[in-house]
């Protein structure tokens, strides 16, 4: 079994011992996707930490989403609570990159890809310079940050 998913186990039963409800409720929320994404497909899988990391992420994007619509809807006490949810999740995720990190990074796949084209990429060559961005971060920003710096970098 995975470590992060022993964890993440090992975890809910702290928090369910010690009543701490949202907690609780965001560590079975989070080990259901985990155990969703085992079963999917054709055969059941074990996944890996990587596998997990990303689980959570999707599930950490979907409470930052949820709490952004029910502040929309006037509905603050479910957006604090998806907030409150997203801050658990966020202590199982790696650290986010900040901008000088990831327009460093943006800036050395900018510069590899033009190497192998043999000149500077333009606006085609986005899908080859997110690839090789994409592998490096894995993860410690969310793609819209990412595709934002790259088009940044090649309209600059």
């Amino acid at each position: 079994m995975a470590d992060l998913k022993t964890r993440l186990k090992n975890d809910l039963t702290v928090a369910m011992k010690a009543r701490e409800t949202v907690t609780a409720g965001a560590l079975r929320m989070a080990l259901t996707a985990v155990t969703n994404e085992e079963v999917s497909g054709k055969q059941a899988r074990e996944l890996s930490d990587d596998e997990v990391v990303k689980v959570l992420a999707r599930e950490a994007k979907k409470r930052k989403e949820a709490a952004e619509a029910f502040d929309g809807a006037g509905r603050a006490e479910k957006a604090d609570l998806e907030r409150q949810e997203l801050a658990v999740l966020e202590i199982y995720l790696p650290k986010q990159l900040d901008d000088a990190e990831l327009a460093s990074i943006v800036d050395k796949a900018f510069d590899a890809v033009a190497v192998q084209l043999g000149e500077a990429p333009g606006q085609k060559q986005m899908g080859q310079v997110m690839k090789a961005v994409n592998a490096e971060v894995a993860g410690r920003a969310e793609g819209g940050r990412v595709a934002a710096a790259v088009k940044a970098k090649l309209a600059g």
